[in-house]
């Protein structure tokens, strides 16, 4: 998982930080994975527990990335939140379409709060978050 993002195909790696000491977390990685088929060669997956240097050097808050997926896109740009799922999400032709949905302003404030409210049920529940 180290190393750098190397560019390949028209679009690039994308390097995503993930909490890999979550259950579904992992789970949701798998399942992202099966329905990329080759796109998920483009998708460098970075765990991010117990790189908190890391996560910072690249301008990312440790504890955020507890409670938001970030991705870096190809020209090193850190995307949080939703916009790190409509890029990831966007890569795959199965799940264009609701990248596309969930960018929709109502759509993206209703889902951005529910987002929010399961993390930091999850992270409560596995005592990471008081």
């Amino acid at each position: 998982m180290g190393g750098e993002a190397s560019m390949t195909g028209s679009e690039g790696t994308i390097r995503v930080f993930y909490d890999g000491a979550c259950p579904s977390c992992r789970r949701d990685r798998r399942q992202y994975e099966k329905l990329a088929g080759r796109a998920a060669d483009q998708v460098e997956w970075v765990d991010i527990t117990g790189r908190d240097e890391e996560l910072k050097a690249r301008g990312i808050d440790p504890a955020m990335a507890l409670k938001e997926l970030h991705v870096e896109d190809p020209q090193g740009r850190i995307h949080s939140e939703l916009d790190a799922y409509i890029l990831l999400m966007s890569r795959v032709p199965l799940l264009k379409p609701l990248a596309w949905l969930i960018g929709l302003p109502i759509i993206r404030s209703v889902l951005s709060r529910i987002y929010h409210r399961m993390v930091m049920k999850r992270l409560q529940k596995t005592g990471r978050m008081p």
